[in-house]
C-alpha cells in the first residue's frame, strides 16, 4: 500500500500479476494441476466432483447450449437457490462467452420480467421452484412478454438432462473457447435496485476472475481448502468470492443448503471439514446462536470472510473463540467493483476487524473525496469512498447515461459510500451518502451509535437509521432484537444507557423491539423499508 502524503489516497501492491486467463481457460488449467481433487461438494444430495468431473460435466453442457444456438455473448439467465448445477452453468456459458444474468431466487414476476426484458434475455435456466416460488409457473406467465426468450431449461426434466448430458462436442467448445478474450463481458449482476428498478453491472472475466483469486489470495487458500458457501450464488460474494475465489486456487466448494440455514451450515462444516467459511453478520449470529452449536466439532475451519454489513465486535470476538476462525477476514466492496476493493489480513487485530473494512486491495487504487466537490481529503476526514483499477464494472446494462454518473472520465469509480482513511491506510466505513443523518445540522453516522448499543448486555442485533421530525429534521431511531429470554428495552431505558457515555444528539429518540430485521436474500439490511414501516408506526402510536 502506498500513501506518498496526508492525502486519502491509496494504492494496492502490484508484485502479484493479474490473471490474463478467461475463466474457462483457467478452468481447465486447474483441472489440469489438481484434477483429482474435489471441487464441489453437495451437502444435501451427497453428489460430490473432482476437477475432472465438473470439467467434463461443464463441457458437456457447454456443447449443448451451443447445439441451442447459443452465440457468444448471448445472454443466458439463471434463477436458482444454491445448487450444484448452479456452478455448473456458471462455467459453462463462461467457456462458450454466453453472459450469465444473475437473477435473485426472490423475485417475483414484475422483477422477473423487468431483468430478462432488459438484459435481453435469450434461455433462462431455473429449478422448478424454490419455498413457496413456482418458477416454472412464473416463467410461463412472463414468457409471452419477453420477445427475446427463446428456450427455458428447468433443471431436473428430461429437457434439461438432454441439453446437460448430450453429447459432448469438446472440440465445438473449444474452438470457441479460443474465440474468447478476458476483457469480454460475462456476467451481469443487478444491483439491489433500492431506488427505482435495479442495473445490471456488466463484468468481464478479467474483472471477477481476478477479484475472486485476490480475495482468496488474501486469505491464503491453497488447494487443501474447503469453503463452506452459505451465501447465495447469484451474488458476487458467492460467485465470485466463492466459486471463483476457491476453483482458482485449486480448493473445493461445499454446499451446505439450498438457501441459508444455521444448523446446515454447521453440520457441513463438521460433515466436510470445511477450513473457510463466508457470511454475513447476522448468519454467524445466527450459528453461534443455534440451540445445537456446541454439537458440532468446528475446529477444522481456519479463516473465512464476515462482509456486507459492519460487524460488532462481540460478534468478531465469538466467531474466533468458538468458531475457531483466528484468521477470519472483512472485505468492503459493490458490485460494480467485483466485488472486493479492500480486505483485512489474516493476522490483522479485532479492533481492525470490527473498526475497519482494512486496507486496498491489491492491483487497486483508492481515495476520500469531497462529495460536492471531488476533491481528496486529507486523512481522518469523512467522504465519498472511489475505486479504480482492474476492478472496476464495465457499466450498467445498456444504460450509459446510469453508467456516466457513478464512473467518471478518469475512470474511479463512486461508491456512495461514506469512509475514512487513517495513516496507516485502514478504511472505513462510516454509512452510506443516503444513509447519514443530519438532526439539528449535526452529521451523525449510524454504525458509531449501533457499534456502542452492542455493548448493552440484553441486546443480540441492532440497526439505527434516521426519521423525518418537524423540529429537528431528522431524529434517530433504533431497531432491536433481544437475547432470548431478555426483557424488551424501551427509549427511557435505552437512554440512561447511553447517557453521559455518547453526546446527547446521538441518542436515539425512539426505539422498536423486532424479533427480526428487513433484510434481502444475501442478508442485507433493508433500512430503507426500516424507515418506512418506523415512519408508519410513529404515526400511529407517537406523540412528542
Amino acid at each position: 500500500m502506498v500513501n506518498p502524503s496526508s492525502v486519502s489516497y491509496a494504492s494496492g501492491t502490484f508484485a502479484l500479476p493479474l490473471i490474463d486467463d478467461t475463466i474457462g481457460q483457467h478452468l481447465e488449467r486447474i483441472t489440469e494441476r489438481h484434477g483429482a481433487r474435489e471441487a464441489l461438494v453437495d451437502v444435501p444430495s451427497g453428489r460430490r466432483w473432482t476437477y475432472e468431473q465438473p470439467n467434463s460435466d461443464v463441457d458437456r453442457l457447454a456443447a449443448g447450449l451451443l447445439n441451442l444456438g447459443i452465440e457468444k455473448g448471448d445472454r443466458v439467465g439463471i434463477w436458482a437457490p444454491n445448487v450444484p448445477e448452479w456452478v455448473l452453468v456458471q462455467y459453462a456459458t463462461a467457456k462458450i462467452g454466453a453472459i450469465l444474468v444473475n437473477i435473485n431466487p426472490a423475485y417475483q414476476t414484475h422483477e422477473l420480467t423487468y431483468v430478462l426484458e432488459q438484459s435481453g434475455a435469450r434461455t433462462v435456466i431455473s429449478t422448478d421452484r424454490h419455498k413457496s416460488s413456482n418458477y416454472m409457473a412464473m416463467i410461463a406467465e412472463v414468457k409471452p412478454v419477453v420477445t427475446s426468450l427463446k428456450d427455458v431449461l428447468v433443471i431436473g426434466t428430461p429437457e434439461w438432462e438432454q441439453v446437460a448430458t448430450g453429447l459432448e462436442d469438446p472440440e465445438a467448445v473449444s474452438a470457441r473457447l479460443l474465440t474468447l478474450d478476458c476483457g469480454d463481458p460475462i456476467n451481469i449482476q443487478y444491483t439491489s435496485g433500492t431506488t427505482g428498478f435495479p442495473k445490471g453491472a456488466t463484468l468481464s472475466h478479467h474483472n471477477i476472475l481476478n477479484n475472486g483469486f485476490l480475495v482468496t489470495e488474501t486469505q491464503r487458500f491453497t488447494e487443501i481448502d474447503r469453503l463452506c458457501v452459505q451465501v447465495p450464488f447469484y451474488h458476487c460474494f458467492g460467485m465470485v468470492m466463492g466459486n471463483l475465489g476457491t476453483m482458482s486456487h485449486g480448493g473445493c466448494v461445499v454446499i451446505p443448503a439450498p438457501s441459508f440455514d444455521a444448523e446446515s451450515t454447521l453440520k457441513a462444516i463438521a460433515q466436510e471439514r470445511c477450513t473457510a467459511l463466508y457470511g454475513v453478520p447476522t448468519m454467524y449470529i445466527a450459528a453461534l446462536d443455534h440451540p445445537s452449536f456446541a454439537e458440532y466439532d468446528l475446529n477444522s475451519l481456519r479463516t473465512g470472510i464476515m462482509s456486507g454489513s459492519p460487524c460488532p465486535v462481540e460478534v468478531m470476538k465469538r466467531v474466533i473463540e468458538l468458531m475457531h476462525m483466528s484468521e477470519i477476514t472483512i472485505s468492503y466492496g459493490m458490485t460494480e467493483t467485483s466485488p472486493v476493493s479492500t480486505h483485512t489480513a489474516i493476522d490483522a487485530t479485532v479492533e481492525q476487524r470490527t473498526s475497519t473494512v482494512g486496507t486496498v486491495h491489491p492491483h487497486v487504487e483508492i481515495k476520500i473525496v469531497d462529495p460536492v466537490s471531488g476533491d481528496t481529503l486529507p486523512v481522518d476526514a469523512t467522504g465519498e469512498l472511489c475505486a479504480r483499477g482492474y476492478l472496476v464494472m464495465q457499466g450498467y446494462w445498456n444504460e450509459p447515461e446510469k453508467t456516466a454518473e457513478v464512473i467518471d472520465s478518469e475512470g474511479w469509480m463512486h461508491t456512495g459510500d461514506l469512509a475514512t482513511m487513517d495513516e496507516d491506510g485502514f478504511f472505513s466505513i462510516v454509512g452510506r451518502l443516503k444513509d447519514m443523518v443530519i438532526r439539528g445540522g449535526e452529521n451523525i453516522y449510524p454504525r458509531e451509535i449501533e457499534e456502542f448499543l452492542y455493548s448493552h448486555p440484553d441486546i443480540a442485533d441492532v440497526q439505527v437509521i434516521g426519521v423525518p421530525d418537524e423540529k429537528y429534521g431528522e431524529e434517530l431511531c433504533a431497531w432491536v432484537r433481544m437475547r432470548e429470554g431478555r426483557p424488551e428495552i424501551s427509549a427511557a431505558d435505552l437512554k440512561v444507557y447511553c447517557s453521559g457515555k455518547l453526546a446527547h444528539y446521538k441518542i436515539p429518540r425512539y426505539v422498536l423491539v423486532a424479533e427480526e430485521f428487513p433484510m434481502t436474500v444475501t442478508g442485507k439490511i433493508r433500512k430503507r423499508e426500516m424507515r418506512e414501516k418506523t415512519v408508519e408506526f410513529l404515526k400511529v402510536h407517537s406523540t412528542r
